[in-house]
Parts: structure tokens; sequence; C-alpha cells
């Protein structure tokens, strides 16, 4: 049995439960004995938050085209958000009218959002698309360890043998719920505690004086006991942050039965109690709004809208926390999901399982300001048109890691994928900030011609030499063909495109150089 399915399937998982507010709290890992935690985090312990929307976030209703708007009403005639309702950030794009305290945030400098975020040959299945996301592997590839694992083990090196210590006191990550979440996979274990409450708890019951059988079955015992050591230790560092932690905004207040808003005020209380953990995982579910995502006579309302004021609310609350309590520059947040809905409305008030959508970045520390230009929509919206990728999330994590713990980029590519692409999200020191003069690098003209029988060209300009690849997508978001992946020179390319075996219909002809991208639809005839 392979040791992190024994850990999931001991008595462990359990056996030890905190109840920190209302939700409980399980120790599937170890750390903090009787370390001091006492002294507070200095400037360079960062935190970064990551908040899952499971179930698929439907995009287009939370971050709204509005110069798509006619295309995407025809589309969604009974699911859209009215125009003049639309929460207005610039002339062309808008947020869901239930998210006004994120524009608030975003009035004030304090939210980043990525649009078009994907990967090639997207999976449609709530768990495979989940791993995926959780893992940030490539669809076709099973990986068993997390994206976040990956780094925490280079951070906490030999985990777990030798956790806690001094140096490194606390749990790597934690994640506010019954179950770690699989971001936080190791080679061997995950690195995450799973807390619900440290409020109170109970040590889990150890045993000492007892040879174990030299078999593997004694082999997971001995593990078994020192996971059961040093959870109890776990335990006691995070009711000491819990004890001397506490939460000052006042926006909490009528959110009782807000979920993410009540796990991200235990996240707010535990780091400002003094733990330094790195990585806090939370959860909100209910995405899956294959129905009654909004309600026939007000499509402001609905399923979609409360979830989306729960996030809103509860991610106002939580920055405001960190604020009053000067803690603000030590935190980010980001929030993603398995998948986005498709353009089309399914006739159920609803939206069916689709491919890209945005993420949301908030804090004092990230860029504010909207990456990618809105997705195109088609004048005419068949039922399985997805959104395509305008930027891979490996590339999203890995911008994450190297612009905030500092991982160097060959990590990143290691640990990701090689075809990794900066994205600013965060504010960076000096030497970095000239990535965000580099946007607008490439130029991408509607092919020609367009629509096309057999053969078209596709033309661009690059205004610094480099690698530009070039892949068109079908309208599901798989790859169809690479046009090109080499080096370029500066100046107009054009490049003649073999269509003859593609079949009618759109095609998304999507360009990336180091530093930017852009994209046209192409029609098959």
């Amino acid at each position: 049995m392979k040791r992190r399915n024994f850990l999931k399937g001991s008595a462990i998982a359990g056996m030890s439960s905190m109840l920190l507010g209302k939700t409980r709290v399980f120790a599937h890992d170890f750390q903090h004995p009787f370390a001091r935690l006492a002294q507070m985090a200095d400037d360079s312990d960062r935190v970064l938050v990551l908040v899952q929307l499971n179930g698929g976030n439907d995009g287009l209703n939370t971050l709204i085209p509005l110069d798509q708007y006619d295309n995407l009403q025809k589309a969604r005639p009974d699911v859209i958000i009215p125009k003049r309702k639309v929460l207005n950030l610039h002339d062309h794009i808008g947020l869901h009218p239930s998210m006004g305290q994120m524009k608030h945030l975003y009035n004030e400098n304090k939210i980043a959002i990525v649009q078009g975020v994907g990967y090639p040959e997207p999976n449609f299945s709530h768990f495979r698309s989940t791993d995926i996301w959780t893992s940030g592997s490539p669809a076709e590839d099973v990986w068993n360890t997390g994206w976040v694992g990956r780094f925490l083990e280079s951070e906490f090196q030999d985990f777990p043998v030798g956790y806690p210590n001094p140096e490194q006191p606390h749990p790597p990550a934690i994640t506010i719920g019954s179950i770690v979440s699989n971001t936080c996979q190791g080679q061997s274990v995950n690195l995450g505690l799973a807390v619900s409450n440290p409020d109170r708890f109970s040590q889990l019951p150890s045993s000492t004086g007892m040879a174990n059988p030299n078999s593997p079955y004694g082999k997971e015992l001995t593990f078994m006991r020192q996971m059961i050591n040093q959870t109890n230790e776990y335990l006691e560092a995070i009711l000491d942050a819990s004890t001397k932690g506490s939460n000052v905004s006042k926006k909490y207040l009528g959110q009782e039965k807000n979920r993410l808003a009540n796990e991200l005020k235990i996240v707010a209380r535990l780091i400002a109690g003094g733990l330094r953990t790195k990585v806090y995982v939370v959860n909100i579910g209910g995405f899956d709004t294959h129905a009654n995502q909004v309600e026939a006579d007000d499509t402001t309302l609905g399923d979609h809208a409360e979830l989306l004021q729960k996030v809103s609310e509860g991610i106002a609350a939580f920055q405001e926390d960190l604020e009053m309590m000067q803690l603000d520059h030590r935190v980010i947040g980001m929030t993603f999901s398995e998948f986005g809905r498709r353009i089309k409305a399914n006739g159920s008030l609803g939206t069916d399982h689709g491919a890209a959508a945005p993420m949301f970045f908030f804090g004092k520390a990230v860029n504010p300001k909207i990456f990618g230009e809105n997705p195109l929509i088609p004048e005419e919206v068949e039922r399985r048109d997805n959104l395509p990728m305008l930027y891979d999330f490996r590339s999203i994590y890995g911008s994450v890691l190297m612009d905030w713990f500092g991982v160097e980029e060959e990590k990143i590519k290691e640990w990701l994928f090689d075809d990794f692409v900066h994205v600013p999200v965060i504010k960076t020191r000096k030497a970095n900030r000239s990535l965000l003069q580099k946007e607008q690098q490439l130029f991408l003209k509607v092919n020609r011609p367009n629509p096309f029988d057999n053969r078209t060209f596709v033309d661009f300009w690059l205004k610094e030499a480099g690698t530009v690849q070039i892949r068109a997508f079908d309208s599901a978001g798989k790859v169809v063909k690479e046009i090109a992946n080499e080096e370029f020179t500066v100046g107009n390319h054009s490049i003649r495109v073999d269509g003859s075996n593609w079949r009618p219909g759109k095609y998304y002809i999507h360009a990336r150089s180091r530093h930017s991208h852009d994209m046209v639809i192409a029609i098959k005839q």
C-alpha cells in the first residue's frame, strides 16, 4: 500500500479534531513541537492563500466582457447579467453585481485579474481536471505530487524526518477543513495539515515502549506513530497561535453562514498569532451550476450570485482584517477553479462544463491590472463552443512562486513545464518591473483569407526577436495544429497554414512570445 493511501485511510485521519470556529480540523501531517511560537513572523515570511472554487466557476458571468455583450447575449439570453447592472471596471469589462466588495478592492488597487486561464486539451471531468489543477500536470499525464508540495519539499528538505525543529517549527501548509489539499502533496507525504478549529482539540493517543514488528506493516506502524507524535506537536502550536491571534475586522459580522469567510477568518487569526505557515488552502463549493444558476425573473439573483457574493465579501473581510493588523504586506491570495463554463447556456437556467476562466489575485502586493484581452465571442455560438486559453495555468503558478517566494525560473520549469511564460501578477523588484512594459510585443493579424477553404496565411508582427509559438485550437479547446514554435526576427512574418484536414467550423489561432500573446478567430468553410 502506498504511504499516502495508508495515511488517508488510517484512523489518524479522524482521530484528531480541533474546532476552530465552526470548522473541524484533522491533522494529517506533522510539525511544530515545543518550539517558540510566541514571536511574530518577520516580514520575510510570506504567505500564499489559495481559494478553491469547487465545481467550475462561470467566468463569463463573473467577469463580463462588455465589448462582446451583444454576441454573448445571443448565446446565453436566459442567464446573462443585464448590461446596466454590471459593475464596470472599465468601459469594456465589469464584474457581477453581487461582487461589490471585490470592485471596491479593485478600485483600491488590491485586485489583479488574469483572463482566459486554462490548459491545452482541457478535461471536463471534475475529478480529473481538479487533479490537473492541483498537481500542475499536463492534461495527458497523471502526477502524484502537488505543485505547492514540490515547492515546499525544496523548502522543508527531508520532510517529515527531523520536523518540527527550531528553525522550521510550524506546518508548511494548512488546509482549512477536514481533508488535506492535493496541492500540498509531496513525494511520500502531504506537507499540509487539515484544520477546522484550534479552539478545542484532543491529543491523539500515542504508544511508547512497544516494539514494532520487522515487516512492511511494522514500518508503516512506525511511521504512523511518528505522525501521531508530530501531529500532537502541531496541535499545540496551532492552539498557541489561535490563542495569541485575533480578528479585528467588523466585515465578518453577518457572514456566519459564509463558509469561505469563516475559513479566511481562521487563516487571519493564525497568521496574527504568529504561525509561520507558508501556504493556506480554503474552499467554497457549489459552482457546478448546470441548473438554477440564475433566477428566471432576475438573472442577477440565484445560486451563482449568492456564491460570488460570499467570495467577494469573504475576501474583503479577510483583506481588511490583515490591513488593520498591519499584516497585509505579507499575504497574497488567489482563486482557482477546475474549469470554467461553456459560452452557450444550456436551457436549464444554467451552464455546462467549459474550459478557460479568469483567476483573481488579491492583496497589497498584486499588480492591480487586468491581464489579457476580453475573450472573443463569435456571432454564432454552438453548444460545445468553449473559451480559448490565453494563459496556461502553470505559467500563473510559476509566476507566483517566482515573484512571491523567490523561486528560480529553472526550478519553475522543472516543477511545472518547459514552456513557462512569466506573468507579472505580483509586484516585484526593479529588476523585474521591465516585464510590465513588454506586454504588447506581439501582434497577430486576422488570417487571410478568412473564412478559408484549405489554406490560409497567419501574419504577425514581432517587436523583439525571440521564440514565437503559434497553435490552432478547435472550439472545444483542443490543439489541432502547432503552426510554429521557433525563433523569429523583429518585424513582419507570414506563415502558410494547411487546414485541408480540419473540419468546418471555428478555430482559435493563438500566438505567444516571451512576454506577450494575441489571438484571432479563423473560420474553416
